[in-house]
């Protein structure tokens, strides 16, 4: 593992756009405000490497190609340039971890002898759930992973011997096989080794960003590497380098910044902090560089939707972080779920899995990556033609190691028919086994004995970095507002605290932290965690607060402040998307104002404390808080935030995070970006103040637009998607079945199951892990599943005057038995039907189909589109079975070459 790297000295933030740089140490912040803001924290500069060619690959002559390498660094550390040039093209990239011919050779040693069989399932990565060891032995298996919540034994409080017991038995298994390659195992360590009960959980890389410490990130990524080595892992599959642009994304909080300087600077250090060493063997852990690319630009922020940047944008904008991260030698890097697609631009390239361009033409050849490719969960079953155990087009495209969790013997069989047939080139095979074998070199895992006997394994000291954690919580917290100074508060002050997350480390910690989505935990699955609430007890001492979660039966005017900890609940990917509902936090969590209401104005200074996973629209909160604080997703070291709620020793030079990300002055301002047209946030990035001043927030405009953004219905004409199931119910809509049992409805639980006598629903894979629901009619009686507003009908005529469709993605699991129908309700006995069993009786078992049923379908039947409050119900009196994903209704869908015909639903 490679030492702690020096400190780096503070630097001025360069001017953004809309700021004024103040000279003499200070940070970025509003003109209007620069009179006041002297003290304010800078950033630090991202770096615009320069340097060679990386060894090997097929490279564009160098006097026609950029090249790019190790950054300028300060202190030991990667430098937050004031600016980076505009490249004209992909640069090639030289890395740091070198090409040893010693490698090469013994490489092609292996190749040569193994047969297709073998290098097939190195290229295999199936979830640990559904493999043995005794399977990784007979197939030959590659690497293993374990999704978000997956544990040793389903055991969510699984002991490090649990797991290494566990890594044992696949490496021993890997090791008895003919090759004898050793097997890697790859984690979602994303912010500390965070599927491990008892491990030390750092801030979400939103709050890293916010801290402008490249140092600090490094610091980070070597402490998470000696977590992942007391487990038994060899892969880590982070970090994250998406450059955001719209904050509705349910992944905003895994961005570093919306600026590409901070997210190149932060991805080279952070990748050697994970990866130790250089030269030709790693010391630490695989870092991934993921999601290549455009994960961070897709059109309103939908999770694996659609970038429809130019290619210079993906260049200079999105493809930044990758120029530091594989400049520092990461070895792996995760395609990416989105599609990169702009018929105006001539762009086509759709699902990056399966574009050539993006993974081989770019990423390997233009910019000379020699390491694997992984993909990213079933990701080649979203490419074209493909399902999730048959996709030559994504191993032709690129893809080395197959993420394919429980379809993987039937990938391996596909895979195998596929070359003996020619789809698939053997020699694409062969290079894709090169890359696993040459990262598994550098990886050291042929030199190391079994998990269980490497440096770290087993120590639960090792799990442990609560001082880095808690320093890193301190420099991610940006200090917004400040009347009268506040802040900080004096030791002895007598406080009242409340909120739903002031005592609540499930909030403080958010997505993938132990479970996937971060839900399900209680203060109890972090033994060694400390909540907020901890942490001012701690400073001001257990006697001098006083904990009311809803402020209910207190007096504020008893105390000398009032502190407040609110904010957002866990989400993770594509649960956390908005989709066309507003940035207003107090839409999103309507408690929270009602706890300010109790406490605000009534004889105490009120101090909120705002946990959440992006800036959102917090002008109500603002009125009514004298002081606000972005907290973000702090982790398990909640007494970091407290540190600098409290004058004290650990309150050092107070607050000096300053914002990665622009915060919305409007409720739907978003995409809201420096250099923007119009730019006009409500705190721009740069933006933080330090003890002492008070900013010039004022009163705010607390107009809201209601619960959507954008024309959804009435008399005009829709221009937004009416979201209605996204992987869970989109509100108001919610999911039911009815049937005899039942007519009235039950309501699908938030597992996803409910279940009568005559239909059963349980949750699915349809395009993603879960965004589905697989509904089974068992034959006794007609039932049906539907999604209903249950405050009653909505007017929507403008979809119908959008020429909209109804939409979804199903899979067919065993067709209709008989007499089938897809309805839509204006309150019942108000609907309008299609017949459609011939349209699933024709759909081929387990393959996914969208359907898109034109709405004039549904108002030619007599529906009234005034008053509609089911927008989906499939209803069927034989037996079926299908899941069902992405409900929703989408505005011109109707005029698409593949949507259905009414004609043809009779």
């Amino acid at each position: 593992m490679s030492t702690s790297p020096a400190r780096v000295p503070r630097r001025a933030l360069a001017a953004l756009a809309g700021l004024t740089l103040l000279t003499g140490g200070a940070a970025a912040v509003p003109a209007a405000e620069a009179a006041e803001a002297g003290a304010a924290r800078p950033g630090a500069a991202a770096a615009a490497p320069g340097g060679d060619a990386a060894p090997g690959g097929d490279a564009a002559r160098p006097d026609r190609q950029p090249v790019v390498g190790s950054p300028d660094k300060v202190g030991g550390c990667a430098r937050i340039e004031k600016r980076l040039p505009t490249l004209p093209d992909w640069p090639r990239v030289r890395s740091e971890i070198g090409r040893n011919p010693a490698d090469e050779k013994r490489i092609a040693t292996i190749v040569a002898g193994m047969t297709l069989a073998e290098k097939v399932g190195q290229m295999t990565q199936p979830e640990i759930s559904a493999i043995t060891p005794d399977e990784v032995r007979q197939y030959a298996i590659g690497s293993v992973l374990n999704g978000g919540g997956s544990w040793p034994g389903r055991d969510k409080h699984a002991a490090p011997k649990a797991w290494l017991d566990l890594a044992d038995a696949y490496w021993q298994a890997s090791v008895s096989t003919r090759t004898k390659i050793p097997i890697i195992w790859g984690i979602d360590a994303v912010h500390g080794n965070n599927n491990v009960y008892g491990a030390t959980l750092f801030p979400h890389n939103i709050g890293l960003g916010a801290a402008h410490d490249p140092c600090l990130v490094r610091d980070v990524g070597a402490a998470t590497a000696t977590q992942i080595r007391a487990t038994g892992q060899d892969w880590a599959f982070a970090p994250t380098l998406a450059v955001v642009r719209d904050d509705r994304w349910g992944r905003t909080y895994e961005g570093f910044s919306e600026d590409p300087r901070v997210t190149r600077a932060y991805g080279y250090e952070i990748v050697r902090g994970l990866q130790g060493g250089h030269g030709h063997r790693l010391g630490g852990v695989l870092a991934t560089a993921k999601h290549f690319i455009g994960d961070g630009g897709t059109a309103k922020g939908q999770d694996q939707g659609v970038n429809p940047s130019s290619e210079a944008d993906m260049i200079n904008i999105h493809g930044q972080g990758y120029y530091g991260a594989l400049a520092a030698g990461a070895q792996t890097v995760m395609a990416s779920f989105n599609s990169w697609t702009n018929p105006d631009l001539g762009i086509e390239e759709g699902k990056i899995h399966g574009s050539e361009k993006a993974l081989t033409e770019i990423l390997k050849r233009k910019m000379g990556f020699d390491g694997l490719v992984v993909s990213d969960w079933n990701g080649i079953g979203q490419v074209a033609g493909c399902t999730n155990a048959s996709c030559p087009r994504a191993i032709n495209a690129g893809i080395d190691v197959v993420m394919v969790p429980n379809d993987w013997k039937a990938f391996i069989a596909n895979t195998i028919a596929q070359v003996q047939s020619g789809d698939i080139p053997m020699s694409r095979i062969d290079d894709a086994v090169t890359r696993i074998l040459r990262v598994k070199l550098r990886a050291g895992v042929f030199d190391e004995p079994k998990p269980s006997a490497r440096a770290h394994a087993g120590s639960a000291d090792a799990l442990q970095a609560r001082a880095l954690a808690r320093r890193a919580v301190r420099e991610s917290q940006v200090l917004l507002k400040n009347n009268g100074r506040v802040l900080p508060l004096a030791p002895g002050s007598k406080v009242l605290v409340v909120g739903k997350s002031a005592d609540n480390l499930q909030n403080q910690t958010g997505g993938w932290s132990l479970s996937w989505q971060g839900t399900g935990n209680t203060n109890a699955d972090f033994p060694d965690g400390t909540t907020i609430l901890d942490g001012l007890k701690e400073a001001l001492g257990a006697d001098h607060v006083t904990f009311s979660e809803n402020a209910d039966g207190v007096d504020p005017s008893a105390y000398d402040a009032v502190v407040a900890v609110i904010g957002e609940t866990p989400y993770a990917e594509g649960v956390g998307d908005l989709g066309r509902k507003t940035l207003e936090a107090a839409k999103l969590y309507p408690g929270d104002l009602a706890v300010l209401d109790k406490v605000s104005g009534k004889g105490a200074p009120v101090v909120t404390v705002f946990v959440s996973g992006r800036p959102l629209y917090v002008n109500n909160e603002l009125n009514r808080s004298d002081a606000f604080v972005a907290a973000w997703l702090p982790g398990t070291e909640g007494g970091g935030v407290a540190d600098l709620l409290v004058r004290g020793r650990r309150s050092g030079a107070g607050y000096t995070g300053t914002l990665s990300y622009s915060w919305p002055r409007g409720a739907c301002q978003t995409p809201l970006n420096v250099g923007d047209e119009g730019y006009d946030p409500l705190f721009p990035a740069g933006y933080g103040l330090r003890y002492g001043q008070t900013g010039k927030v004022g009163t705010l405009d607390e107009t809201s637009p209601g619960a959507a953004c954008g024309s959804t219905g009435g008399g005009g004409t829709a221009t937004e998607d009416l979201e209605i199931f996204d992987r869970q119910d989109v509100p108001p809509y919610k999911s039911y079945i009815g049937s005899a049992e039942n007519w009235g409805g039950t309501e699908i639980g938030p597992d996803g199951a409910a279940a009568h006598s005559e239909i059963t629903v349980e949750p699915s894979d349809v395009n993603v892990q879960q965004d589905g629901l697989k509904a089974t009619w068992t034959g006794t009686g007609p039932a049906q599943i539907y999604m209903q507003n249950p405050a009653g009908g909505t007017d929507l005529r403008g979809y119908l005057n959008a020429d909209a469709a109804l939409e979804f993605d199903t899979i067919v699991h065993s067709p209709p038995a008989n007499r089938t129908v897809v309805s839509v309700h204006c309150v019942y006995p108000c609907y309008a039907e299609v017949v459609a069993t011939s349209l699933f009786q024709r759909m081929p078992a387990g393959v996914k189909t969208t359907v898109k049923i034109p709405i004039s379908c549904f108002a030619a039947g007599g529906l009234d589109l005034e008053v509609v409050n089911t927008p989906f119900l499939v209803y069927t009196d034989g037996a079926f079975s299908a899941s069902f994903a992405n409900v929703r209704w989408v505005p011109k869908a109707a005029t698409d070459p593949d949507a259905l015909s009414c004609a043809d639903l009779t």
